[in-house]
């Protein structure tokens, strides 16, 4: 059943666990991701960058979702992560879509604000959950930019960001990154403790891939609330298809190779639902 994201990451916030967000890309990748959180009777959030909805087309994509919460009985929502363009924003929730993160992070502070209070201001006639980015991540998120140079949250601009845009979560910077890791990251918490003391929005990571799950489950107790996977996704998804050609050469079956990705997928999925500790939570 399709839920407003900021019930979900409030419940989420109440009760001391993390609502996983995972990134999305076709009906199989839909189908791993719900079943898997059926199953644990987890809440979840399908999330789609601007080059999924590019790759599926909103039309397609806001018509799964509508199907998949009537299909599932988990509380759920299709959430727009990471997008750049107002415009594009706008339309797509004119279209339906109700829960959109507008990423002017890159931007300086007063150029952030400006942006994410335009998409506020629009969404806020829909009922749209909206989600933005205080500091800035480095490395490549789904192709659609790269990000600048790190920057990690300022404490103390989070009052004035939270108060002159009224977003409903925010995603903050405490040394995760988008895409794989080379080296184990140092994680902030000290900064991350100072950002909760600051505001009751619930607080939202990036860059969760790869992270140790001692390492989430702290950064949950200290107040984040959403959690987003993406490459840990793609790479199962993808590793088992070029493991499964490297059995099968003269494999040509669809159905075959992508049971084998979706399964693989669902591992991964199954992991990040219990280091969130959102099983059982629906």
């Amino acid at each position: 059943m399709m839920i407003k994201t900021k019930d979900l990451l409030k419940d989420a916030q109440k009760k001391g666990y993390a609502v996983p967000a995972f990134n999305i890309y076709n009906l199989v990748t839909i189908q791993a991701v719900m079943e898997t959180a059926e199953e644990l009777r987890s809440p979840v959030i399908l999330a789609a960058t601007p080059g999924s909805l590019k790759f599926i087309g909103s039309d397609y994509l806001l018509a799964l979702a509508k199907f998949t919460a009537d299909k599932f009985s988990i509380p759920m929502t299709i959430h727009l992560d990471h997008f750049t363009d107002v415009e594009l924003l706008k339309s797509c929730i004119k279209m339906g879509f109700r829960s959109v993160m507008i990423d002017a992070s890159a931007l300086p502070f007063s150029q952030n604000v400006a942006v994410v209070r335009e998409v506020v201001e629009y969404g806020r006639n829909f009922g749209v959950s909206v989600e933005a980015e205080l500091g800035c991540l480095p490395g490549r998120e789904e192709g659609t930019r790269i990000q600048g140079q790190e920057v990690l949250t300022n404490p103390q601009e989070v009052p004035d960001f939270l108060n002159q845009t009224g977003v409903d979560s925010l995603a903050v910077a405490i040394g995760t990154v988008h895409g794989p890791y080379k080296a184990e990251p140092k994680l902030d918490y000290e900064r991350l403790k100072a950002i909760r003391e600051m505001t009751d929005v619930p607080l939202v990571l990036h860059g969760v891939s790869g992270l140790p799950s001692e390492s989430v489950s702290l950064a949950i107790k200290l107040g984040i609330c959403k959690i987003n996977v993406a490459t840990e996704l793609k790479m199962a998804f993808s590793d088992t298809v070029k493991e499964y050609f490297a059995q099968n050469p003269a494999g040509s079956d669809p159905r075959k190779y992508l049971q084998a990705a979706k399964d693989a997928m669902k591992k991964v999925v199954a992991a990040k639902i219990q280091m969130c500790g959102s099983a059982r939570r629906a």
